[in-house]
């Protein structure tokens, strides 16, 4: 298939507009119009990554992080990023990142932290703005069944675990068309009350086009009128981080373990423990630490996250346990998440999981 089908369905579950604005996620090497059978998952696109998909015949890598987070001004090889680069373009290899996009959706990186570690009554700790809009239309009586149909199908309307939702209300609409009109109702010329039904729904603001060409195509109206509305309400299923519960609470020292084990991390940084148990756990893959005073006010007894400094660990002030199992730990998973995300909807193409350790950080034990 081509390889822009395989990364409008990525992209469809992990928009790239859901990205940070330091981000670099999406295609960063390849024709989206190529043709590819076999794609390579890894957190990391190494020099080895590369090698791997040659030797494996994958025509594309898609990793967590991208390769190039800024721009790149020489190709030389004088740096990793440049040989990766430089590589994968001699050999006809795509590179596709999908990083702070897929952390920051429910069933991203962050909900298989919490599934890993059991955390039940999951929700994202820091829903974003601004990223919902409100259409407003007018519909006659008899077509509004078909263009609320034509809207919900376009992807408007999904509220949290709800979809289809909508406010519809019943009044009546006048116009005059002038003599170069074909109207659907009425007569050039003259003035027409139509008996029609408002309907409200909300909208990812980046479906918008999708959603604006399925209403003119389904509404009967030559002129089709509406309006949008920009809303700053969180959307509660985009953002950074997640929070969830223990089913049975633990003491600290037990979690700690729980945490090693099913995280598979060498050792764990940790604060001072508090001495209560551990019902609330907060998780962010990667670096977190921003959203430490989140985790505290949202009730966290436990942080898990990666990537802090020596004085950030002072911040926890005894009120919550930071756990710093380490970046490549934290999104270790991913990988494995992006295997059965493409393997559900895509049966037949072939993709397979590195068996290169991309971890820079090596530990002596």
């Amino acid at each position: 298939m081509k390889l822009a089908v395989l990364t409008a369905y990525l992209e469809s579950l992990a928009p790239l507009v859901y990205q940070e604005d330091y981000d670099n996620a999406g295609l960063i090497v390849g024709n989206p119009e190529q043709e590819v059978s076999q794609a390579l998952l890894s957190l990391d696109c190494t020099e080895a990554v590369v090698d791997e998909a040659i030797a494996t015949g994958c025509q594309v890598i898609i990793s967590h992080h991208p390769i190039v987070f800024r721009g790149l001004k020489k190709f030389n090889g004088k740096t990793y990023v440049e040989r990766v680069v430089e590589k994968a373009i001699r050999n006809r290899i795509a590179i596709y990142a999908t990083h702070t996009n897929l952390d920051n959706i429910m069933g991203g990186v962050n909900q298989r932290i919490c599934d890993t570690l059991g955390l039940k009554n999951c929700r994202i700790l820091v829903p974003k703005h601004n990223l919902l809009k409100k259409l407003v239309t007018f519909v006659p009586q008899s077509h509004a069944d078909e263009v609320r149909n034509a809207l919900f199908a376009a992807g408007a309307g999904n509220i949290g675990n709800y979809s289809e939702t909508s406010f519809n209300v019943e009044g009546a609409g006048t116009f005059k068309g002038n003599d170069s009109t074909n109207p659907y109702v009425g007569e050039p010329g003259k003035r027409h009350l139509e008996n029609e039904v408002r309907i409200e729904t909300v909208y990812p603001a980046n479906l918008e086009s999708k959603i604006l060409m399925a209403l003119v195509l389904a509404h009967p109206y030559e002129e089709v009128a509406y309006d949008l509305f920009n809303l700053t309400n969180q959307h509660q299923q985009v953002g950074s981080g997640m929070i969830g519960e223990l089913e049975i609470p633990q003491n600290e020292e037990s979690f700690l373990f729980h945490v090693k084990d099913k995280m598979r991390t060498h050792v764990i940084r940790h604060t001072k423990l508090t001495g209560k148990h551990v019902k609330k756990v907060a998780v962010c893959g990667g670096a977190g630490g921003f959203l430490l005073k989140h985790a505290i006010s949202a009730g966290a007894d436990v942080f898990v996250t990666a990537d802090y400094k020596y004085h950030e660990f002072f911040d926890a002030e005894g009120k919550i346990v930071i756990a710093d199992i380490g970046h490549f730990e934290s999104e270790q998973f991913t990988a494995q998440l992006l295997y059965e995300i493409i393997r559900k909807k895509f049966p037949i193409f072939a993709v397979r999981l590195t068996e290169v350790n991309t971890n820079p950080v090596k530990y002596f034990i």
